[in-house]
């Protein structure tokens, strides 16, 4: 075409014709590289985002499901019980000598002359009794005595006469032999008339009823004009007399503490009538074997009681030193039961936890009293679940400030 048709068709003219050299090849390439090479590097930050998107995604969901796979428990420190090393246990105040006053003689009261409370002496009159059939009885023993010493005397002057008439050769020895078992025979009722006599003189004696020891009368069960039964099969008792000072007081110790008692422990003895007021006594008697029924140990305490304050079957609380390791106070929701025993749950400083079979002292409640199995310093975990193990991992959780300043 002529560069008129070119003109005319708006063709613009070829710079060669112009005198233009047109770009060469390898520019245009290098450009199509530099874009490919910018597309692939846009490319290439897509997918490390993507990537990295996805990591932390992921980090924050494992984060998320090791969070909430952990278990959070709150715990507590034992506590030490109060009286730390002492055992407190229940008692019984008894006389040190108690006895219930039988009468030993059939017969009437005439008089009475001690009522309840009253501080009295051995050997001190207590009441008389009339006791008519004694009397009697008494009087026809003496007279058969004497009857029999009578008959005693003429078996005796029979013997001599018949010893002397033995040594002439006037009788013989079959009839002295006689006179001598005749004699003899006298001799025996003799001293069985004085035995009857004894007898009831000493039964008579018992119309006196006297105090066998110095004590203070508990009891006064009869009065004047009452018909009292000798022994004490059916009848009742006159009076009851107890010797106060000192007293004795029994404890039924439990079997897990019987190794740790001797003869001569100290022991304080309080009485709840009685505040901020202590008396302190002995163990005097040790029963030598356990009582099956109950699986305890009977011991014996003797206390002094001079100014009376204590009454005899008065219940009292005993502290027995030195029996027992000093005892921690948990509570009672903390304790697991499983097969081989009570446990409890120990916290460690890793966050492990180790069940801790116990020995429980006393169950107090809300509280348990333990005598062995955790320390101190053990963090016992509150109301665990029933399927904590040994080994498992925990995490303690902090009590809120509401908690704390509620406690």
């Amino acid at each position: 075409m002529t560069e008129k048709t070119h003109a005319s068709l708006a063709i613009p003219a070829r710079e060669s014709d112009q005198g233009h050299a047109l770009p060469p090849r390898h520019r245009e390439w290098r450009r199509a590289q530099i874009a490919i090479v910018i597309v692939l590097v846009l490319l290439l930050i897509g997918a490390i985002r993507t990537v990295v998107a996805r990591m932390l995604n992921d980090h924050a969901v494992q984060a998320a499901t090791t969070q909430n796979a952990k278990q959070y428990v709150n715990v507590e420190l034992p506590k030490q019980a109060d009286g730390a090393g002492d055992t407190l246990l229940p008692g019984t105040l008894r006389g040190f000598v108690e006895s219930p006053i039988y009468a030993r003689s059939t017969g009437y009261l005439l008089h009475w002359y001690v009522d309840i409370g009253a501080h009295v002496k051995q050997g001190q009159l207590l009441a008389d009794l009339d006791t008519p059939e004694i009397d009697q009885e008494l009087a026809q023993a003496i007279a058969q005595r004497e009857q029999t010493a009578s008959s005693l005397v003429l078996a005796k002057s029979s013997l001599d006469r018949w010893q002397q008439l033995r040594q002439r050769d006037a009788v013989s020895q079959q009839e002295l032999d006689e006179r001598q078992s005749t004699y003899n025979q006298g001799m025996a009722n003799l001293d069985a008339a004085d035995a009857n006599v004894r007898r009831l003189r000493q039964l008579e004696s018992f119309k006196r009823i006297l105090a066998p020891f110095a004590g203070v009368v508990t009891q006064r069960n009869v009065d004047v004009g009452d018909l009292i039964d000798a022994g004490s099969g059916t009848s009742r008792a006159l009076f009851a007399l107890a010797q106060s000072d000192p007293l004795r007081v029994y404890v039924q110790l439990p079997q897990a503490y019987a190794q740790g008692i001797a003869d001569g422990q100290q022991v304080v003895v309080t009485q709840a009538e009685l505040p901020e007021q202590q008396f302190h006594g002995s163990i005097t008697h040790i029963a030598g074997a356990i009582d099956v029924p109950t699986r305890s140990l009977q011991i014996e305490v003797t206390l002094p009681n001079p100014d009376g304050k204590l009454r005899p079957g008065a219940y009292v609380q005993v502290a027995l030193q030195a029996v027992a390791h000093a005892r921690l106070l948990v509570p009672g929701n903390a304790l697991l039961f499983r097969a081989e025993g009570p446990r409890l749950a120990v916290v460690d400083a890793n966050g492990v936890v180790k069940l801790h079979k116990v020995l429980i002292a006393q169950d107090l409640g809300q509280t348990l009293e333990i005598e062995s199995g955790i320390e101190p310093t053990d963090q016992v975990i509150i109301n665990p679940s029933d399927s904590v193990a040994d080994g498992d991992h925990v995490v303690i959780a902090k009590p809120s400030g509401k908690q704390g300043a509620t406690s």
